[in-house]
């Protein structure tokens, strides 16, 4: 009689962290480690404390069919079906650019430049990350987010009630949707890779993120070409517009802040990789 291979915790940790390797994953241990604790309902300390405990029928299904989709290269966040974004948890899915931490940087910058914001602006907010990192540390401030796809919004809005935030969400490209208004902030992370670097992306972000949240034009800088002239119009006097930019776009997008009147203070902020991640500038107080 053939008796079924028993699978601990330890034992499936070890060959899921080789399997994944040879399909190109780099950090395969943790995340082998991750959806163990999505199969089993365990945290990181636990699995540890239960090496030699052996997988149930059920949770080896569903281990295997995590394991079998991250294989093909999908999000691990997809899989999972949520990711940490400045201390807080986000639903995710293809409809939304997956929040990295390296846009942590533009909420940081924001709340260092405008501390005591009272408008804030959010434009091509997807999951809502950004707007409601804000909202959160800006509990006295009105937060507005707009994004052109109406699925991201459902996701953003769902977001926003996990997290407890107020926010008004809005459909429509750019500024269009809150014409007349002005902000003491406004934020966005565009698109902003170049149209031929796409299909040259690790699959995870290929296949998996929007086009229409990656695809920055023949430059990347389409979206910043555009939005920088017309933000001008719509921030108070002293007000700041913030944007998150792609590696070695931070010079030109300065530049493209300079050649607007009314712009002044220009900066440029690293985030943890020493990368120029973020561009932004005030407007000029009135005289």
């Amino acid at each position: 009689m053939t008796h079924p291979e028993i699978w601990t915790t330890l034992k499936i940790m070890t060959w899921t962290k080789e399997y994944l390797k040879t399909k190109g994953i780099e950090n395969a241990r943790l995340e082998a480690e991750w959806m163990l604790c999505a199969a089993t309902g365990l945290d990181r300390v636990g699995l540890y404390l239960n090496f030699d405990k052996p997988l149930n029928s059920t949770e080896l299904a569903a281990y295997r069919a995590m394991v079998s989709r991250r294989a093909r290269r999908e999000p691990l966040q997809h899989i999972l079906g949520t990711q940490e974004f400045c201390g807080l948890e986000f639903e995710v899915s293809p409809e939304v650019l997956i929040p990295r931490h390296d846009t942590e940087t533009l909420v940081t910058e924001a709340l260092a430049r405008v501390p005591r914001a009272r408008s804030v602006l959010d434009i091509g907010t997807g999951s809502g990350c950004i707007a409601v990192a804000l909202a959160k540390r800006l509990p006295d401030a009105r937060v507005t987010a707009i994004d052109i796809s109406s699925s991201a919004l459902e996701v953003a809005r769902r977001n926003a009630e996990r997290n407890g935030a107020a926010i008004e969400f809005l459909h429509g490209s750019l500024l269009a949707p809150v014409e007349g208004r002005c902000f003491d902030l406004i934020v966005s992370n565009p698109p902003y890779i170049p149209t031929n670097d796409i299909d040259r992306l690790e699959p995870e972000v290929r296949d998996g993120d929007p086009r229409c949240a990656l695809d920055g034009g023949a430059d990347g800088l389409d979206i910043y070409r555009v939005l920088i002239p017309v933000a001008i119009r719509q921030l108070n006097p002293g007000g700041w517009l913030l944007v998150e930019v792609g590696v070695g776009q931070a010079r030109e997008v300065a530049d493209l802040f300079h050649t607007v009147d009314g712009y002044d203070a220009v900066i440029t902020a690293h985030d943890l990789g020493s990368i120029e991640r973020v561009v932004g500038a005030r407007r000029k107080e009135l005289s």
